[in-house]
């Protein structure tokens, strides 16, 4: 085999140069020349095991597999379907017998007869040791001179750093006079947005009474690039921060080294000299202390950063002498001192101010009230008990009642259900009213609550929403402050204790009620195939809810909608055709978890997880026990079963977990605290930044006012802010509606603009073309009316209920005849998609998408 002979041929070689390797290093340890006899004694075992060592190595990597192979083959071997491990180690068991080179003839026939030979190689040998020992000692001097050069040069720095910044901060003093004095100075909302547009600023404007840090911080005008991490790029305004980081990295790396060569003793210099034959230069010495230099240079730059502006360019005018400048560095020090002491005072001052202003806003508004000479009555249990039922049946036998509801649907249901059981109730919500003849009772919404009115008997429902930290202190009002002979409190377990905490050492009745209906949790996962008459399918969008409506109703089922943005009366609708047989199947969202008693056989949760709002989460234990609580009807259907399209086990585990009781009420302004507020201020951008700063008592937890913050930037430093009190700005930026829905921030802005300005109110925009379209009109109006009511107008009031109640029922027939031709549509081609596809855009445009961010990634 060719290759064979040409590797044994290396091998040989390999193996000769090794050995003479050997026997070099052999001769350098010894002063005298040794004997051949003495070497071969020492190093026989050595020179026996090279060439086997080296030929079986080189002839093992260097031969492939299929080669190996063939050579065992032609051995004798049957190599066919043999582990590749054992033919190596075949393969190496035959090399062993391979043409073996006898390494001590080579070596005998070379130097045992050849004494001059031997002679000649001891002396090489010893020559280049004694000289690569000559080597090293010098490189040890030249290390031990560096490094006495190094820690000279270090110690100078600590000991004369003062000096050092002396120097530094005179050179940028000068440099920041004449930048100042000649270059443009730049601000911007958004440096990071280089779309932003760029504002000028006057050099006068910064310079008194400024840090260099604050000068830093402006804009020089041009464009930089910033390396963010994974080796990202992007542009953003340049600062002047980069540009004297810059200056003073480059100044202080060449001033350090060159000061250093010239601080140095003539001693040092003299060693460094004779030990590398030249002169220690700048460059050197700047290689060697490299590392702790650029710690001087960040320490120095901040240093810079903290000083004023103005000491700097008084400095710029003083000639530079290093005692002049010491004393005026001391002066301009002391007198740094004395500032930040009054900054730190007037700090303190403001900071006691400001923490007197809110206990006097704030101070013990939140706190419960003592026990209060009204009788309680708590009705505590799971959802379809009966809580409500018998709270309402104890209120329609009283004199004078108020029912508080946490939706209008509920208000109005109850609304409905006393007048037809002859007791006159009046409605009252923040979009309408329906005054009764002869009515003392009344349904509302728990937001229209007022404490100085009263009452025989007042019902709070969903009592549990007191945690809510956007609603829940309206909960917190109506039972703390509701003035009532009896007050009953309906509400799940876990509300319980904070309920009881609240009330104090009042007279408090607690009834515990318990499901009469079992809950069966179905073992098989639901398929849609298997929805069956009275099912509630549950999903957690509207979006959802429409696209599995459309494909039952396109499967021959007859389907009830409900969702939290449909109009109550259209909700209400739905759930009547479905009460009387006219459709057999809900789907809905997590709204049917709220009060709505209907005939549902089985709950059947479509997804396991919802979007908050912030992210996408598993349901809580809660919001599982109150959406299945739903299920059964007594005397229609007296067994409540509940199914799941997937992890029926953990889904279980929380239905059956149990309730963590609520640890914390909710806090929201109120009209006290507005009016204490306002002998500080005027502005409502002062008090969102009080109530910021405002801590929530322990217990309590602040509404986070996100959607009044929204409104007010729009309308901030405007006619509208300066023309209306704090009160009343705060009460249009709390009416109830999402300014995220399209259009209906502009439509309040416009209206806020009309109500200052005296003018006509700007009636609501109505479309009624497509299901959508009729939803947004619905909100339109609903906002037109809540200003309407706001503004005490209720005849103007009674025309805009009319016409969205006419709206309402045109949602109405839209589901009825519209849903069906609902089809689920890619995003972003509009490609039809299967009902139940789990995605919003379709895999060919998800390819796309991906490719288009690898492209991206590595081609950046």
């Amino acid at each position: 085999m060719e290759q064979l002979n040409a590797i044994h041929q290396n091998a040989v070689e390999h193996t000769k140069r090794k050995v003479l390797e050997d026997l070099d290093r052999f001769f350098e340890l010894r002063p005298e020349l040794p004997s051949y006899e003495e070497y071969i004694e020492e190093r026989n075992h050595y020179i026996d095991q090279i060439w086997l060592n080296v030929w079986l190595n080189k002839s093992t990597n260097a031969v492939s597999k299929h080669l190996k192979k063939v050579h065992l083959q032609e051995v004798g071997y049957d190599v066919e379907g043999l582990d590749r491990r054992l033919i190596i180690k075949l393969f190496r068991t035959e090399m062993r017998k391979y043409r073996p080179f006898d390494v001590n003839e080579w070596f005998t026939s070379t130097y045992k007869s050849n004494s001059d030979l031997w002679v000649e190689s001891y002396s090489k040998a010893r020559i280049q040791f004694i000289k690569r020992q000559k080597e090293t000692e010098e490189q040890e001097k030249q290390e031990a001179i560096k490094e006495r050069v190094t820690r000279t040069s270090l110690k100078l720095i600590r000991k004369k750093q003062e000096e050092l910044y002396l120097y530094l901060r005179y050179f940028v003093a000068c440099k920041l006079k004449s930048d100042i004095k000649s270059k443009p100075m730049y601000e911007t909302i958004d440096p990071v947005k280089i779309e932003e547009s760029l504002t000028e600023i006057e050099a006068f404007e910064i310079i008194y009474n400024t840090r260099v840090s604050d000068f830093l911080e402006t804009l020089t005008g041009s464009v930089h690039k910033v390396s963010l991490e994974w080796e990202k790029r992007h542009y953003e305004y340049e600062t002047y921060f980069y540009v004297y980081q810059r200056l003073i990295t480059n100044y202080l790396s060449e001033f350090i080294p060159k000061w250093l060569v010239s601080q140095l003793s003539p001693n040092i210099l003299s060693q460094y000299q004779d030990s590398f034959n030249e002169a220690l230069t700048e460059k050197v010495m700047g290689s060697l202390i490299l590392e702790q230099m650029y710690d001087y240079i960040e320490s120095f730059f901040y240093r810079i950063n903290d000083e004023y502006l103005s000491d700097l360019l008084n400095v710029a005018d003083l000639p530079f002498d290093v005692e002049i400048h010491r004393e005026k560095l001391e002066q301009d020090l002391a007198e740094r001192e004395r500032k930040i002491a009054e900054e730190k005072a007037e700090l303190e001052r403001k900071k006691q101010e400001e923490k007197r202003m809110l206990e006097d806003i704030f101070g013990r508004e939140y706190s419960p009230p003592a026990g209060r000479n009204i009788r309680y009555v708590l009705h505590v249990g799971e959802t379809n008990t009966g809580k409500t039922f018998q709270a309402l049946k104890r209120m329609k036998e009283a004199d004078s009642g108020l029912y508080l509801a946490p939706l209008r649907l509920l208000a109005l249901e109850v609304y409905d259900k006393l007048n037809a059981d002859g007791i006159p109730c009046s409605l009252k919500t923040g979009e309408e009213e329906k005054l009764t003849k002869g009515a003392n009772h009344i349904s509302s919404t728990v937001e229209m609550f007022h404490e100085k009115e009263s009452y025989d008997i007042v019902v709070i429902d969903e009592a549990q929403m007191i945690s809510d930290k956007d609603r829940g202190f309206s909960w917190y009002k109506a039972i703390t402050k509701a003035n009532a002979n009896e007050v009953h409190i309906i509400g799940s377990r876990n509300m319980k204790q904070m309920i009881l905490q609240l009330l104090g050492d009042s007279d408090i009745e607690i009834k515990e009620y318990e499901r009469e209906i079992p809950l069966e949790v179905e073992q098989k996962t639901f398929n849609i195939k298997d929805t069956k008459k009275g099912d509630a399918l549950v999903c957690f969008s509207r979006k959802r809810v429409l696209e599995i409506a459309s494909h039952l109703q396109n499967t021959k089922r007859s389907v009830s909608m409900i969702y939290g943005s449909m109009p109550p009366e259209t909700r209400k609708k739905q759930m009547q055709r479905f009460i009387n047989g006219e459709t057999n199947v809900i789907v809905s969202t997590d709204a049917i978890g709220m009060g709505l008693n209907l005939p549902i056989r089985r709950i059947v949760f479509l997804e396991n997880e919802k979007f908050d709002g912030t992210r996408r989460r598993r349901l809580t234990s809660q919001e599982v026990k109150q959406i299945a609580g739903r299920a059964g009807r007594k005397g229609i259907y007296d067994i409540g079963k509940v199914a799941f399209t997937s992890d029926i086990k953990a889904m279980t585990k929380l239905l059956e977990k149990e309730d963590i009781s609520i640890s914390s009420f909710a806090i929201a302004p109120t009209s006290s605290v507005f009016e204490r507020f306002q002998r500080y201020s005027r502005k409502l951008g002062a008090f969102f930044e009080l109530w910021e700063k405002f801590e929530s008592p322990k217990g309590t937890k602040k509404a986070s006012l996100a959607e009044e913050r929204e409104l007010y930037e729009m309308v901030r430093d405007t006619d509208i802010e300066a023309r209306l009190s704090v009160q009343e700005l705060y009460g249009f930026l709390h009416l109830p509606f999402s300014p995220h829905d399209p259009g209906l921030a502009d439509q309040w802005k416009e209206t806020m603009y009309a109500i200052i300005n005296r003018e006509e109110l700007p009636e609501p925009r109505i479309k009624t073309g497509s299901l959508e379209e009729l939803e947004l009109s619905y909100k339109a109006v609903g906002l037109h009316l809540l200003f309407l009511y706001r503004l005490e107008r209720r005849t103007e009031a009674l025309y805009w209920e009319r016409v969205r109640e006419e709206i309402s029922d045109g949602v109405h027939d839209s589901l009825i005849t519209e849903v069906k031709k609902i089809k689920k549509k890619c995003r972003k081609c509009n490609k039809q998609l299967p009902w139940d596809f789990s995605f919003q855009i379709c895999n060919e445009c998800h390819a796309d998408r991906s490719q288009s961010r690898y492209k991206n990634y590595y081609h950046r």
